[in-house]
């Protein structure tokens, strides 16, 4: 049920914004192993000069900030593997690796809930630990 935020400081158009939120989440897919349907990505894009990273000039245009938020029990080899996995995709689209920053933020599973219900209470579908 991780749940990603990508913020850009550039127009991307609706085709390659979809892009970027396929890319983030087959990336959760493929080192977090969870479903396919469990699909939970937004983009924002700020104008330049609400989104500052570094000082050389033309660098910070391609400037990508992936926030993930996601249960607490990854492995440190499945995290790992969440970066690249991130990088490689996101670069396929012409982000460079050195714009690319990833925070990954765990929470125990009893701090979610939807419909009522604390996600610790529920059937998942998935392992969390991978």
């Amino acid at each position: 049920m991780p749940s990603s935020l990508i913020e850009v400081r550039r127009e991307y158009t609706e085709a390659q914004e979809v892009a970027l939120m396929d890319a983030v989440h087959d990336a959760l897919v493929a080192a977090f192993k969870i479903p396919v349907e469990d699909r939970n990505v937004r983009v924002h894009t700020y104008r330049p000069h609400q989104m500052v990273h570094g000082t050389e000039p033309g660098v910070a245009d391609s400037y990508t900030r992936v926030t993930i938020d996601c249960f607490s029990g990854r492995s440190l080899d499945a995290k790992r593997a969440l970066y690249r996995e991130v990088t490689q995709r996101l670069g396929e689209l012409g982000v460079p690796p050195h714009n690319i920053s990833i925070l990954l933020r765990e929470s125990p599973v009893e701090n979610w809930a939807w419909d009522g219900q604390a996600a610790c209470d529920r059937d998942l579908g998935f392992t969390v630990e991978v």
